[in-house]
């Protein structure tokens, strides 16, 4: 399948003086909206899974781990929230951002080709192993970064004991034969909840819980399929007596879905984990419910939303990020062909 390069010339084009703008008017970045947590460790974890970065992509990376050194806290949570000044508000948690962030820092660690960069990345991790959270996907996200650790470095105890603890909260049962899964409707990054089982089981070595995440990804991935193309949850999210509403569809959906199912391939040589990966990519080139395309070629900026009468054309940096690691994955398979 041909399919574009990674082209981070719109995810630059968002930097400010202290990162990387959150929100765009279409192409322009909307500085007045400022800078979160969230979505600086997207781009670090994005600048860092490139094996050969150009200089801009690698400074990027390091403005990217000062902004996350200084939205740590003692304790090891970040706070979320940062003006276009530069001043923060809101307090430090263990919410989403703690969760991306950690994943952000341990993918640096295992894959950063600058040494120091790595260096200042485990000193953040290590200090943000310490704390926990009580959201299965803060948590989720929070094991893909010690899996990363614990695959350069096996002995790190704040790595394996995180993956232990997201064990505990993930670990869940499904709700029904029909419904087979833990939560009583999908929300967003759906995926991430089983992947993040295959990663605890495959540290820990329960192959119960790595079945388990196998078994929920594929039933997840039945479920957002339809005629041969992905049709993701939408914004609203989708239980057991859906509504049969499609839109708005998030390429976050569409990229944790990418991310699984690659690691679902890496754990076991099934062709149809690669299918799944293949369906992510064809969503952003157009083989989605609307058959629009969810990028622009021009820009290299991955649109906010699919709806019913198409994009929305805002390019912000979650939207961006979501195109650049499924294109990451897709380049990844294409090499291990």
């Amino acid at each position: 399948m041909q399919f574009p390069r990674p082209n981070f010339a719109h995810l630059l084009s968002l930097s400010g003086p202290f990162g990387t703008y959150e929100h765009a008017d279409h192409s322009l970045a909307r500085v007045e909206h400022g800078y979160c947590t969230d979505d600086v460790a997207r781009v670090l974890m994005v600048a860092a899974r490139e094996s050969n970065p150009d200089r801009e992509v690698a400074d990027l990376a390091r403005s990217s781990v000062r902004f996350l050194d200084a939205a740590q806290d003692a304790n090891g949570q970040f706070r979320n929230r940062r003006l276009s000044s530069g001043t923060w508000f809101g307090p430090a948690t263990s919410d989403d951002c703690w969760g991306r962030a950690m994943w952000a820092l341990g993918t640096t660690i295992a894959r950063a080709g600058d040494s120091d960069l790595r260096l200042d990345a485990l000193r953040l991790f290590n200090r943000g192993a310490t704390a926990r959270s009580n959201w299965p996907r803060s948590m989720a996200f929070a094991t893909f970064g010690a899996a990363e650790v614990l695959r350069v470095d096996s002995s790190n105890q704040g790595a394996l004991r995180l993956i232990a603890s997201s064990a505990e909260v993930l670990d869940r049962p499904e709700r029904s034969r029909r419904w087979q899964w833990p939560e009583e409707r999908l929300t967003y990054a759906n995926a991430a909840l089983a992947e993040a089982l295959m990663a605890a089981g495959s540290c820990l070595g329960s192959d119960r819980l790595v079945e388990s995440g196998l078994r929920q990804l594929k039933w997840l991935l039945e479920m957002e399929s339809t005629d041969g193309h992905l049709s993701v949850t939408p914004a609203v999210g989708r239980g057991p007596q859906s509504d049969g509403r499609k839109f708005d569809q998030q390429p976050i959906e569409v990229a944790a879905m990418s991310d699984a199912c690659a690691r679902a391939f890496d754990l076991t040589g099934d062709g149809e984990w690669r299918t799944g990966q293949d369906l992510a990519v064809q969503w952003f080139l157009g083989k989605n419910d609307v058959g629009a395309l969810m990028y622009d070629p021009q820009t290299g900026g991955g649109y906010d939303g699919l709806t019913a009468s198409g994009p929305n054309l805002n390019q912000g940096a979650e939207s961006t990020i979501a195109l650049l690691t499924t294109l990451q994955g897709a380049r990844r398979f294409a090499k291990a062909v």
